[in-house]
C-alpha cells in the first residue's frame, strides 16, 4: 500500500488486483463528496497514470472538450486536428493510447457526470471507445469516479445500452470508521483523546476532506465553531454544496433528510412522503437508494415486522449536526459550539449520536464480544406495552445464529455509567418484556451496555452481562483483512 494512504485496505486490495489482471478493466469509483475517491486512485497508481482528466461542475460541451484536448497535450500529445465533439475527443485518446509503449496503460476520468453535458453525446462515445477499442486489447485500466451517485447509478453502473455490464470492478467509497480516523488525525499532527475524536466524529462523521481542515493550534471546540458557524469557514455553507454535488434535483432529497432529522428513531416511507409531499412511486424509491447507498440513512426493521416495512433513518454526523444546530438558527454567533458544552443541548445531542456511531461500529461490538464469526441480525426493538403508544424501546439487538441475543442499551456519558435503584429495575421489566414478546425458546439473552467510560461497579450493575466501550469501537475489525 502506498505511505499516504489511510485505512483503505480492502479498496486497495482491489485496485491492486485490478492493476495485475489479465484483462482491460472498467472500473467504477462512487461514493459522497469529499469522501476521498481522487485521493484514493491518485495515490494508488500515481505515475501509472498514463492520462487524466476531471469534469468541471457547470461546464459547457466545449469547455469540457477543451480542457479535454490540453490534458493530453499536458501528457505530452501532438495534437494538429480539430475537435468537433466527444467522438473525436476519444479518437484522439486512441491514437495517444495505442502509441504509449507501457505494458499497463492507466486512464482516469474524474467527476464523470460532469463531462456528460446535455446533448453532447458524451456517453455514446465512450460507449463506442469502450466496445469499439478497449474490449479488443488486455493493458488498458479505465478507472471513473463521480460524486453524482444518481448519475454513475442510472448512467453507468445500470446502464441498457452499450456499457450494460461493461463494468468489470465498482465500489462505493465509505466514510472512515473511528480508528482510520484517529490515524489520519494524528497524521495530521492533530493529537486528541478518543473521546475527543469520538466527539469529532460525531459532528463531521468520517469524512477525510472535512477532518483535513482541522487546524491544530485550535481546540476542538474551536474548530468546530470556525468551521461550522463563521461565516469564513469551509464548512459554513456546506449542506447545500454537499447535496447539489451528489444529486440532480437535491431540493427533493434535502426535504427527505430534514424530514428524517426530525425524528431520532427514524420514519417510515409513508411517514415521509407525509412530511415532504412527494409523490408515492419511483422518485421516492431512487432518493432513498441513492441516500443509502452514500451512508447518509440506513434502512432497518423492527423485530417482528415484515421486511418491507422498513424504518429510514438518518445517520450522516454533519447532516445531524446542521438541523440539530445550524438550520434555523437566528443568533449567529461564531462561538456557539464552545458556548454549549455542557448543556442540555449538548447532552441531548451527544447521547443521540453516540447511538449512530455505536451503530455504525456493528463489527467492532461484535468483535469486542468474541462473535465476529457468529452470522446476526441487527436491529432496534420497540415492545409494546400497556398505556404507552410508542411502547419501549431497545436501541441495538444483535440477534445471532448461536441462539444467543444481545440486548444493548446505548449510553453517552463523560464519566463510568452509573446504574440506579431504579434504572436496574426498568431493565430488568425491558428484559423480560422482550422475553415474553420475542424471546424464542431455544434463545438465551445477554444485557450488553455500550458505553463510552464503562458501567460504575455498584450493587445494581450486576444486571449487565458484557461491556463495550468507546476505546473498543476504535478496533480495526477482523473483517476488514478477508
Amino acid at each position: 500500500m502506498k505511505a499516504n494512504i489511510i485505512g483503505r485496505e480492502y479498496e486497495t486490495k482491489v485496485l491492486d488486483d485490478i492493476y495485475n489482471s489479465s484483462k482491460s478493466e472498467f472500473v467504477a469509483v462512487c461514493g459522497r463528496r469529499r469522501v476521498g475517491k481522487t485521493f484514493l486512485i491518485k495515490e494508488f497508481f500515481d505515475e501509472k497514470i498514463c492520462f487524466s482528466v476531471a469534469g468541471v461542475i457547470h461546464g459547457k460541451t466545449k469547455d469540457q472538450l477543451k480542457i479535454f484536448v490540453n490534458r493530453l497535450r499536458r501528457f505530452g500529445m501532438d495534437i494538429n486536428r480539430d475537435v468537433n465533439d466527444w467522438f473525436d475527443a476519444f479518437d484522439l485518446l486512441m491514437d495517444y493510447l495505442s502509441g504509449l509503449n507501457v505494458e499497463r496503460k492507466v486512464v482516469f476520468f474524474d467527476e464523470l457526470p460532469w463531462l456528460d453535458t446535455p446533448r453532447s453525446n458524451f456517453i455514446q462515445a465512450l460507449e463506442n471507445f469502450w466496445n469499439s477499442f478497449v474490449t479488443d486489447r488486455h493493458d488498458i485500466v479505465l478507472v471513473v469516479c463521480g460524486s453524482a451517485t444518481s448519475w454513475m447509478a442510472d448512467k453507468l453502473i445500470n446502464n441498457h445500452g452499450g456499457l450494460h455490464n461493461r463494468i468489470t470492478r465498482r465500489f462505493f467509497l465509505q466514510p472512515f470508521n473511528l480508528a482510520e480516523t484517529e490515524k489520519l488525525l494524528s497524521a495530521n499532527g492533530f493529537y486528541l483523546s478518543k473521546y475527543q475524536v469520538a466527539e469529532c466524529y460525531m459532528v463531521f462523521g468520517g469524512v477525510p476532506y472535512y477532518l483535513s481542515l482541522l487546524k491544530k493550534d485550535l481546540t476542538l471546540a474551536q474548530n468546530i465553531d470556525f468551521l461550522m458557524f463563521d461565516p469564513r469557514g469551509d464548512l459554513y455553507a456546506e449542506l447545500d454544496n454537499l447535496y447539489a454535488s451528489l444529486f440532480s434535483n437535491s431540493n427533493d432529497y434535502i426535504s427527505v433528510v430534514r424530514a428524517l432529522s426530525q425524528s431520532t428513531a427514524g420514519i417510515t416511507r409513508a411517514e415521509i412522503l407525509t412530511k415532504t409531499g412527494i409523490k408515492s412511486g419511483g422518485t421516492l424509491t431512487t432518493i432513498l437508494r441513492n441516500l443509502e447507498t452514500c451512508s447518509f440513512i440506513r434502512s432497518y426493521r423492527h423485530i417482528g415486522n415484515a421486511l418491507k416495512d422498513l424504518t429510514y433513518q438518518l445517520i450522516d454526523f454533519y447532516t445531524l449536526f446542521y438541523f440539530r444546530f445550524k438550520a434555523g438558527l437566528t443568533i449567529r454567533d461564531r462561538r456557539y459550539w464552545s458556548e454549549i458544552q455542557g448543556t442540555a443541548n449538548f447532552y441531548i445531542w451527544a447521547g443521540y449520536s453516540f447511538e449512530i456511531l455505536t451503530l455504525s461500529h456493528i463489527s467492532q461490538i461484535k468483535q469486542k464480544l468474541g462473535i465476529s464469526g457468529v452470522i446476526s441480525d441487527e436491529y432496534s426493538c420497540r415492545i409494546p406495552t400497556n398505556g404507552e403508544s410508542s411502547g419501549t424501546q431497545i436501541d441495538l439487538v444483535i440477534s445471532r445464529k448461536d441462539n444467543t441475543v444481545n440486548l444493548c442499551e446505548i449510553k453517552f456519558s463523560l464519566n463510568e455509567f452509573e446504574i440506579s435503584a431504579d434504572y436496574e429495575s426498568t431493565l430488568r421489566n425491558r428484559i423480560e418484556l422482550f422475553r415474553k414478546t420475542y424471546l424464542r425458546p431455544h434463545q438465551s439473552l445477554q444485557l450488553t451496555f455500550v458505553t463510552t467510560f464503562g458501567v460504575k461497579q455498584n450493587t445494581h450493575s450486576w444486571v449487565v452481562n458484557n461491556e463495550v466501550k468507546l476505546e473498543d469501537l476504535f478496533h480495526i475489525p477482523l473483517s476488514t483483512f478477508l
